[in-house]
């Protein structure tokens, strides 16, 4: 009988989904500052407006018709800035079973992280066809952020990311390439947490079912289509 070493044995009692946490709770820490730049954009403009709005109060106190404008504009941007707070809080802590199209979902994705990844000479860009396939939301962000992340991760310089998508029989094929960009040079890169490997993406696939292959910088991804099963519900504004 072969015994393991307590190394082995570690690495063999992690059952699938433990692994599968681990991978999403790195992939939250990756999207950590993109996140805090989502909460804090909209704050900030209000803390700008109610400041310029006490500046010209201490000036002077403004006609009615300003007060009010003023104030119809802090609070138009105060409910914007909550929407978006519980909009970007969906990424921490989704309904499971909620639902988005596909090209709707792959922009929110690419949005989030965009301005993160132009720091380091990344640039986003999607291609799918005109389609209302719905997804589910937790899924595709999971698993479309975990490849884009590692992806770029083991690349040694600034380039292109391209998502594709081709659906066929219930099923919509995700393909994200990376592409080099020769003339570019190689950018300092200092991850908020540690960089995701390959193990990490596949066990986000594993535990879902989904079929997942990696090639030369490519990454083919399945995820079938999903069909809402909860009442509409209003949103708290």
């Amino acid at each position: 009988m072969t015994e393991l070493s307590p190394a082995t044995e570690s690495v063999a009692a992690v059952s699938p989904a433990t692994a599968a946490e681990a991978a999403r709770y790195a992939v939250l820490r990756r999207l950590g500052p993109a996140v805090k730049h989502d909460l804090l954009v909209n704050l900030q403009a209000v803390t700008m407006m109610s400041e310029l709005l006490g500046a010209r109060l201490e000036r002077g106190m403004p006609t009615q018709t300003e007060l009010q404008n003023s104030l119809a504009r802090i609070h138009r941007t105060a409910r914007e800035a909550v929407a978006n707070c519980l909009k970007v809080v969906g990424w921490i802590e989704p309904p499971e079973d909620e639902v988005i199209g596909l090209r709707e979902g792959v922009e929110a994705s690419l949005a989030l992280v965009r301005s993160s990844f132009s720091f380091r000479g990344v640039t986003l860009r999607a291609e799918l066809p005109a389609n209302n396939f719905d997804v589910s939301r937790v899924l595709l962000r999971h698993m479309l952020l975990a490849c884009l992340i590692h992806l770029t991760d083991q690349a040694a310089g600034p380039g292109e990311a391209l998502v594709c998508g081709d659906i066929t029989a219930g099923m919509v094929v995700l393909t994200l390439q990376w592409q080099p960009r020769p003339q570019g040079e190689a950018m300092p890169f200092e991850p908020s947490y540690r960089l995701l490997d390959w193990a990490d993406v596949q066990a986000l696939a594993d535990v879902e079912s989904l079929h997942l292959r990696q090639e030369k910088g490519c990454i083919v991804m399945r995820l079938p289509r999903m069909v809402t099963t909860t009442p509409l519900q209003i949103a708290p504004l």
